[in-house]
């Protein structure tokens, strides 16, 4: 009987190991290392489940153009991390922002920066512009300029500290 115990305990213990990021965070965090060596390289490496796939489509297809920018890549690569990123995509993902930022969605619209999805922009409306606009964090693209765990997959309210302001009270 107290084998049978230890080996249940054990089992629970692997288990809830296992699924800790799931309770702890609130996108998947990054684990691709062709994704952050080719893509992090020149920014945040934006976690797969912040985008829908028709996104991450077209981010890829423009790499030529990319927000003003030539981040194209060898044909093998851009291949592999679109993979990646369609298999992670946020209506992939059973992550809490995740499921909320595909909820948002309108069908049919191509998303072409976080900046438009509408979920981000919900959460982000009670931010003045100017402390948006700052040098210190410049858009809202810029993440990690504010939450101080965004590497992680952590984007919850407590998290956030704005620079020259802060922490926000929702």
């Amino acid at each position: 009987m107290k084998k049978l115990l230890f080996v249940i305990f054990v089992f629970v213990g692997i288990l809830n190991a296992k699924d800790y990021n799931y309770y702890t965070t609130d996108v998947a965090p990054v684990n691709n290392d062709l994704y952050k060596k080719e893509c992090a390289s020149c920014h945040f490496a934006y976690q797969p489940g912040l985008l829908p796939s028709s996104s991450w489509q077209h981010i890829m297809d423009n790499l030529e153009n990319h927000y003003g920018s030539d981040a194209s890549l060898d044909e093998n690569d851009a291949r592999k991390i679109l993979a990646y990123l369609l298999e992670n995509s946020s209506e992939k993902s059973n992550y809490k922002r995740s499921i909320k930022i595909t909820n948002s969605l309108q069908n049919g619209v191509v998303y072409t920066s976080l900046t438009q999805i509408p979920y981000l922009q919900k959460k982000h409306r009670k931010i003045p512009k100017h402390l948006i606009e700052q040098k210190e964090v410049g858009s809202l693209a810029r993440c990690t300029a504010c939450h101080k765990q965004a590497d992680k997959g952590i984007y919850n309210d407590e998290d956030v500290y704005i620079p020259n302001y802060g922490r926000m009270n929702d």
